[in-house]
């Protein structure tokens, strides 16, 4: 089974994976941006803000997402359990909300990318206004985060839009909920 944990920056992803993996520890953790070697480069860049165009900074997450699928998801994807931190998912709402591409566009760009290969299930951790600003508060803020807590919700929105785009189930789970009760939702819907 291929899953994705989703959701905004502070949500509570990176937790959830490192719990999961110890419920399934021959699982394959991975990530996007960032889980080959190429992609740790393009991740850089990324959060760097220097890419000044949206539709570079679009492609970049293309190209991150095309070597993933080739190097770690297609290897793995009959064999073994996968869990991914952030998916295409994300991609396409970052760019819904860049409103540069028409979404039809988005969507055959992320079909040519990842062969339409997608996760089965997206678990959105879902975050509210008030505890995204009070979280972000609590630590230095990298270039995507600068973008400020409207771009980031917006981005939220657009993840369960992007779902019903790339038609993948998608479980939505309160971020606020103790980090137990978070885990015991992702596993209590992995097995359905």
């Amino acid at each position: 089974m291929y899953i994705a944990i989703e959701g905004i920056d502070t949500a509570g992803k990176s937790t959830q994976i490192e719990a999961l993996s110890k419920n399934f520890p021959d699982a394959i953790i991975t990530k996007e941006p960032g889980a080959t070697e190429i992609g740790k480069e393009i991740r850089e860049m990324l959060l760097s803000a220097r890419v000044e165009s949206k539709k570079a900074e679009f492609l970049l997450f293309l190209a991150d997402r095309a070597e993933h699928m080739q190097k770690v998801i297609k290897p793995n994807i009959d064999k073994k359990m996968i869990i991914s931190d952030r998916s295409a998912v994300s991609g396409v709402a970052y760019a819904l909300t860049q409103g540069e591409l028409k979404t039809q566009e988005i969507v055959s760009l992320n079909d040519f990318a990842t062969n339409g290969i997608y996760p089965q299930k997206v678990f959105l951790l879902r975050l509210t206004k008030e505890e995204l600003e009070y979280r972000l508060s609590q630590k230095e803020l990298d270039g995507i985060e600068l973008r400020g807590s409207k771009y980031l919700l917006d981005i939220q929105d657009a993840i369960i839009e992007a779902t019903k785009l790339l038609n993948i189930e998608l479980v939505e789970i309160d971020a606020t909920l103790s980090r137990a009760e978070i885990t015991n939702n992702i596993l209590n819907n992995i097995n359905t």
